[in-house]
């Protein structure tokens, strides 16, 4: 799977752009604030529906402007696909595939499969549990439909259950039966949902590890553990033996929504003693392999976007990850970066077809070809 082309018109920075793509690697480079990112963003929009840097439609549209349109030609499998997405002040936003809109952006997720690795993925190690639930929850819902449409309905449950807590607590009385509507689909969908994180995990772990221990060099012993009060106790009996602390406190205090993953290395936990440099290897081992699982479930290459992510890591690391992706396991990727010249001296040595384009606020200033097959 590949993307051939891409239209912006009045997204972020761009009034308005067309691009052709390589199947091999597509590169951005440029100054800071000149919107290569923006690009990268743009390709995201056409997987995922939505943005990976600004939560709000409308913030991404061209400043006094009222929408933005983003268009993409595909090849999947031999055949070819177009995605339109547009954003209007004051209405919906409106998506279709093949001209055909779609009913619910939910169906969408997982047909285009994409893994993106970007600076802010370092709060997988320094950020809450909540930003590595949504990395879990992120990967399997690319290859597992009900998965997504299960974990919507626990969500839609629990903001339910919790607003009964709270109505409990300011009328001060309780009533059993209404409580326990809510609690049969948190444990219906609950505990499908462990079920199925636990499952992934029984692969995951394998796969990180042989990444890491490639970027590393074998240096390092990485381990992750999957921490839920669901892998030992029915989540029937957590909910019933929280209840009184439930009505206390008025939220849920037990769930899948409170798992969480410790991440180690060398049996020591990474976001107390890991150095930038290694967090910052741990985490594209990490994506890496989501990469890899989504692949061989999916039995289709993802797109991997790269955003500015090889600042603390030394210039044979970047050779090295770069040669990686560049072999037969990967699909096309996108990589923005802003050291020029770096780049070019890796891309003029891979067999791999390579495109270079030149940004320059909001610009392609110059487009350039290594075809070295």
């Amino acid at each position: 799977m590949n993307i051939h082309s891409l239209s912006l018109l009045q997204f972020k920075n761009y009034p308005q752009t067309s691009l052709g793509f390589v199947p091999g690697i597509n590169c951005f480079t440029g100054n800071n604030g000149t919107g290569k990112t923006n690009i990268l963003d743009a390709v995201y929009y056409l997987s995922f529906c939505k943005s990976f840097s600004n939560a709000s439609d409308i913030h991404n549209i061209l400043f006094d402007e009222e929408f933005f349109i983003i268009q993409g030609q595909y090849q999947v499998n031999g055949s070819s696909d177009e995605l339109y997405c547009s954003v209007k002040r004051g209405q919906k936003k409106v998506f279709k595939r093949n001209k055909k809109e779609y009913e619910r952006l939910s169906d969408h997720i997982g047909s285009y499969p994409l893994v993106l690795i970007y600076p802010a993925d370092v709060q997988l190690i320094l950020g809450g549990s909540e930003e590595r639930r949504k990395f879990v929850d992120g990967v399997i819902s690319q290859y597992n439909k009900e998965y997504l449409y299960r974990l919507l309905d626990y969500n839609k449950a629990l903001q339910q259950r919790n607003s009964l807590l709270k109505i409990f607590a300011e009328k001060r009385y309780f009533d059993e039966i209404s409580l326990e509507i809510w609690d049969e689909q948190l444990i219906i969908n609950g505990t499908f949902i462990n079920e199925q994180r636990r499952a992934f995990f029984d692969g995951f772990r394998e796969v990180f590890t042989r990444n890491h221990s490639q970027l590393s060099g074998n240096a390092e012993e990485p381990d992750i553990l999957y921490e839920s009060g669901l892998n030992d106790t029915p989540f029937e009996t957590l909910l019933k033996e929280s209840r009184r602390k439930d009505l206390a406190i008025q939220h849920t205090t037990t769930g899948i929504h409170k798992d969480n993953l410790v991440f180690l290395l060398n049996g020591q936990p990474l976001k107390k003693f890991g150095s930038q440099g290694q967090q910052k290897t741990y985490v594209i081992a990490l994506k890496l392999a989501q990469y890899q699982f989504i692949r061989e479930i999916k039995q289709l290459k993802p797109i991997l976007l790269f955003d500015d992510i090889f600042d603390k890591l030394d210039p044979n690391r970047v050779s090295l990850l770069i040669n990686m992706v560049s072999g037969e396991d990967y699909g096309q990727v996108f990589i923005t970066d802003t050291h020029t010249e770096r780049l070019e001296s890796i891309l003029q040595k891979l067999n791999i077809h390579c495109r270079m384009f030149d940004i320059k606020q909001g610009e392609v200033a110059s487009v350039k070809d290594f075809v070295n097959e």
